[in-house]
């Protein structure tokens, strides 16, 4: 049975202001040892931060509807951009290619590694699946706010 990640305990209060930030704490849990307190093993924690990396250049499969994603860039872009973002999301059945498959962290790690180089060379130019359009720095805080709360449930044994 899945853990309700909204009222999980003991998760580490993380704040990334670089992809290199974000780059060596990933480095230093796949050293470990760690261990993870959601529903994904560290590996499958990687591998969607690199999935979403790449689907901000390659563009998502799918979107929110315009009033939707309207309505929450009104609302809520600038928290999700500045603050920490929530545990416990479900994104829709439509955006299923980001989840992660079942994956060996160190290979992860060269996949997030390899996302992280093609952002310093390529500009991510989709749309966010909730925001819409975001500028380079925006994609880039997107991703860093990402990476915090995933990253939030790994923890050092």
């Amino acid at each position: 049975m899945p853990i309700n990640t909204k009222t999980v305990q003991d998760r580490r209060d993380v704040h990334y202001n670089s992809m290199d930030q974000l780059l060596e704490d990933a480095e230093q849990m796949v050293a470990g040892p760690s261990r993870t307190l959601g529903n994904w093993s560290l590996g499958q924690i990687l591998e969607h931060l690199a999935i979403t990396m790449h689907k901000s250049i390659d563009g998502f499969p799918a979107l929110a509807p315009w009033p939707i994603r309207a309505m929450i860039r009104l609302m809520m872009k600038q928290k999700f951009l500045t603050q920490p973002m929530p545990a416990g999301f479900q994104i829709s059945k439509k955006i299923e290619a980001v989840l992660p498959k079942e994956n060996d962290a160190a290979k992860a790690l060269n996949e997030l590694r390899a996302a992280i180089e093609r952002l310093k060379q390529e500009l991510p130019q989709a749309l966010n699946p909730g925001l819409g359009r975001l500028t380079v720095d925006e994609w880039n805080a997107f991703h860093l706010r990402h990476a915090e709360l995933h990253m939030s449930f790994v923890t050092l044994e």
